[in-house]
């Protein structure tokens, strides 16, 4: 069998992991990554100690099924990095990056050993064909025969919703800010379009690097993600992958239930929590952001079920909801995903310092930017804002296309291999192509996390074998 893996990021990192737990078998496995960043990806690749890893290391596993997995990778290194009011370590991201490396390097070698004949091209995939088998077709002209083929292409750019893409100053990619924010003067004033985790670790990152000119978050919302709390050990007992698997009709009332149940048993009022998540859009942020502050040591289970199981169960279930109750979580898609994302407590303190320094702050309500005499304009309903720099912070929409993967996709559906998603992305349509990923169209609108992308990887090795 020949299996080829188009993309060398995390996703292509569990893929690998899952693979290598193979029997001893014959063939080759051919992984397609141009980027000199191989296994880390875009979100891994060496940037700023400040950018940190976003979650617990229980849930950065990038073995399905191992929750264990990292924590025990980081061992001892994880004593440096301890976020104190989080009760655990935030590594910074390239820390994070070279456990992936060398898992992928690991699964590798095993592999080889299991007779396995294990290559990287280092060139770019333009298309696919088939015939009687697939061909995987590079830039330089190649053509590379396979059995199985695997999307592990990442995911999507910002956009720039404002047409700023020429404007001197703009910034429209923040990643990597090791490079990026060496460009910005440290006493201009900067707009940071968006309020999500992006934008948060600009602002932190900027105050990391001795900034001193105001800094504003500038969007339509300007709602804040939620702060993660400090990890308990509780674990679901009735909001699990095998009680959704049980139920004869997935609907969002009967996941309520699940959840209800589960909050119920813990002594806890569902319609509280419901109750409190409504009130996002709404509340003033910064009043928010202290709220939640003061709550990572509350004992309630609710949010913090919320937050595992959107990653964990969240994509069994999504897959088995009708098209209304998907629609129903759609119209939440920016308290969802602020809820199920939070920011690190660490982040969430230093960003609330400059709040009430008065070098930060949020401008909601934006309706337009525009860039004149060498400056921004950015309007909002009820203020305006000048700024010498702009550093575009939107996240991707879900099941965004990466720009270097179009040529890819495009060859997939053409060729009756794949088919758009009318919400974005793509599905598989032939049965030796396999998609691991946001860019999976079937998946949820939540961007997959690790726990989610490990599990898509072991499900198409699952397939594969």
């Amino acid at each position: 069998m020949d299996i080829a893996i188009i993309g060398g990021g995390a996703a292509a990192t569990a893929l690998l992991d899952a693979l290598a737990a193979w029997p001893p078998g014959t063939g080759t496995v051919t992984v397609f990554e141009p980027s000199r960043h191989l296994w880390r990806g875009r979100p891994y690749a060496p940037d700023l100690e400040s950018v940190l890893v976003n979650a617990p290391p229980a849930i950065m596993s990038i073995r399905s099924g191992d929750r264990d997995h990292y924590g025990a990778w980081l061992g001892t290194r994880g004593a440096a990095h301890m976020d104190e009011r989080f009760g655990k370590p935030l590594v910074p991201r390239a820390l994070y990056g070279e456990y992936l490396e060398q898992t992928a390097e690991k699964a590798l070698a095993r592999l080889r050993e299991c007779g396995w004949r294990v290559s990287v091209v280092s060139r770019r995939v333009v298309g696919v064909t088939r015939a009687r088998s697939l061909t995987v077709h590079t830039d330089d002209g190649r053509e590379h025969p396979a059995d199985q083929v695997v999307l592990c292409v990442g995911g999507g750019r910002p956009h720039d919703h404002y047409g700023l893409k020429d404007a001197p100053g703009f910034v429209g990619d923040p990643y990597p800010l090791a490079r990026t924010l060496t460009t910005i003067p440290p006493e201009a004033d900067v707009a940071v379009i968006g309020s999500g985790l992006t934008a948060v670790d600009v602002a932190v990152s900027l105050a990391a690097r001795g900034h001193t000119g105001r800094i504003s978050m500038v969007s339509r919302t300007g709602m804040l993600p939620y702060v993660w709390q400090r990890p308990l050990d509780h674990r679901p007992r009735h909001v699990t992958a095998d009680h959704v698997k049980a139920l004869p009709d997935v609907t969002l009332d009967a996941l309520v239930e699940l959840l209800r149940t589960e909050l119920a048993e813990a002594g806890e009022d569902f319609d509280e929590l419901i109750a409190d998540i409504r009130t996002a859009p709404s509340e003033d942020p910064v009043h928010r952001l202290r709220r939640q502050i003061a709550l990572i040591d509350a004992p309630e289970i609710g949010r913090r079920v919320l937050q595992e199981t959107a990653h964990s169960v969240g994509p069994i279930a999504w897959r088995r909801l009708n098209e209304r109750d998907k629609d129903r979580l759609r119209a939440g898609f920016r308290v969802a995903t602020g809820l199920a994302s939070p920011m690190v407590p660490v982040n969430a303190v230093r960003l609330l310092e400059l709040l009430d320094s008065g070098q930060l702050d949020i401008v909601r309500g934006v309706t337009g930017i525009e860039h004149a005499d060498n400056r921004f304009r950015v309007h909002a309903r009820d203020t305006a804002r000048s700024a010498a720099r702009v550093v575009n912070a939107v996240n991707p929409p879900p099941h965004a296309l990466p720009q270097d993967a179009s040529a890819l996709v495009g060859s997939l559906v053409e060729g009756g291999m794949a088919a758009r998603h009318p919400a974005g992305g793509v599905v598989a349509s032939d049965p030796r192509v396999h998609i691991v990923g946001d860019l999976a169209g079937d998946g949820s609108f939540i961007t997959s996390g690790i726990p989610g992308v490990a599990a898509q990887a072991a499900a198409a090795a699952h397939r594969i074998a």
